[in-house]
């Protein structure tokens, strides 16, 4: 017994340092993997140079405006859509109604047919 207590130890411990080696060459030198490194090699041949954008030299008021105007008609739009969202849920509200009356009068019964087979 005591000899086979030994030779599971050894090879406990050999298939432990056989799990923590690499077959890597330790003189090579290690480099760390970031994210970054897939985004550097992308940019290394872009050579355009930035341009002005025209929408960052407009005045305020040229900007409100036209700010003003989208957002009367965005308004409208997103108040169309909430109402049309609404009618969906509520839609859905009462389908989930009738489902569950449903699960409950097939729950009901269930218990009448499982009380029947006792009698």
């Amino acid at each position: 017994m005591k000899k086979l207590t030994n030779l599971a130890m050894i090879g406990t411990a050999s298939l432990a340092l056989a799990a923590c080696g690499s077959s890597e060459d330790a003189s090579t030198e290690a480099t760390a993997d970031t994210v970054e490194m897939p985004a550097d090699e992308a940019l290394e041949a872009v050579t355009d140079e930035p341009v002005e954008d025209a929408a960052a030299s407009e005045t305020d008021e040229d900007a409100g405006e036209a700010t003003a105007a989208v957002t009367q008609e965005t308004a409208e739009a997103a108040a169309e859509d909430a109402a049309s969202v609404a009618a969906q849920v509520e839609a859905a509200a009462a389908e989930a109604e009738a489902a569950a009356a449903a699960v409950d009068s097939a729950a009901d019964a269930a218990a009448d047919a499982v009380d029947n087979v006792g009698q």
